[in-house]
């Protein structure tokens, strides 16, 4: 297992999130990126094939995204409820109607209260305990509610290739899963099944450009702005060959596991 150590208290308690907000989260850039129809295509699409309706909670939610999207799209089908560290990013989740717990979620007092689903999209590589995160949400779903999981792939051709020089090589991750490493997660918080284990997502920009740079943080905004192109280009009809080549580009790295992400798919027993 890959992991920081030590761990600075910032990234422990979350305030470095609410730092980040401004020049990341909440840039013009990012919201327009992630509010945009085909932000959350992928992830969308494997929730629905599990979970076609019912409650939702979505741990760190950020600017609530995933849940706008999920409950537009599906009216009717679903109630959802966001929770994350980072104050002014749950402020604009608010202002677009997501429903949100301003709490922590270990700590919070959930009562009666069980989901369908719960869902982690990009958040346990940042958290110093994710194994309690995982008995949380295995305490909250109801018998046969499903857990998505979705983190960078430590082993991915980026991370192979790039080593160091990877932009999602940094300070706020704290933990670098692989596909065995996450299933032993899993396995060490018992009551799971695992129902699917994949890899996806593939941008060979990030991969040529962290080629070219020395090894330090990419500006939030530069991010952002690359977020935002690659964005417009999937939504551009012009570029609906180019878009096939990806695509089969992309599944080939998944089926041998070698996507930029791990996605799983936990059943609770």
């Amino acid at each position: 297992m890959l992991f920081a150590n030590p761990v600075e208290t910032q990234f422990i308690q979350g305030t470095f999130y609410d730092q980040l907000a401004e020049p990341y989260y909440l840039s013009a850039d990012k919201l327009e990126s992630d509010y945009a129809p085909v932000r959350f295509r992928r992830e969308l699409r494997l929730f629905r094939r599990h979970c076609p309706k019912g409650s939702v909670i979505d741990v760190g939610c950020s600017t609530g995204a995933f849940l706008y999207q999920l409950t537009i799209r599906h009216p009717g089908r679903y109630t959802g409820l966001g929770t994350d560290v980072a104050g002014p990013a749950l402020d604009y989740a608010t202002s677009r109607d997501v429903n949100v717990l301003r709490a922590s979620f270990l700590e919070h007092n959930f009562g009666e209260q069980r989901f369908d689903a719960v869902t982690f999209w990009a958040v346990l590589e940042h958290l110093a305990e994710p194994g309690q995160f995982l008995s949380k949400a295995r305490a909250l779903l109801k018998p046969g509610g499903f857990c998505f999981i979705l983190v960078p792939n430590a082993q991915s051709l980026a991370t192979r290739f790039l080593g160091t020089r990877y932009r999602y090589i940094m300070a706020e991750h704290l933990n670098y899963f692989t596909a065995d490493t996450l299933n032993r997660l899993v396995a060490h918080e018992h009551g799971w099944s695992v129902v699917n284990l994949q890899t996806t997502h593939f941008n060979p920009i990030v991969i040529w450009q962290d080629w070219r740079r020395a090894r330090e943080r990419v500006p939030d905004a530069e991010r952002a702005g690359l977020l935002k192109k690659t964005t417009a280009w999937k939504q551009d009809a012009l570029l609906a060959p180019a878009r096939l080549v990806y695509g089969a580009a992309e599944l080939c790295l998944s089926r041998m596991r070698l996507a930029d992400n791990l996605v799983i798919v936990l059943r609770r027993r």
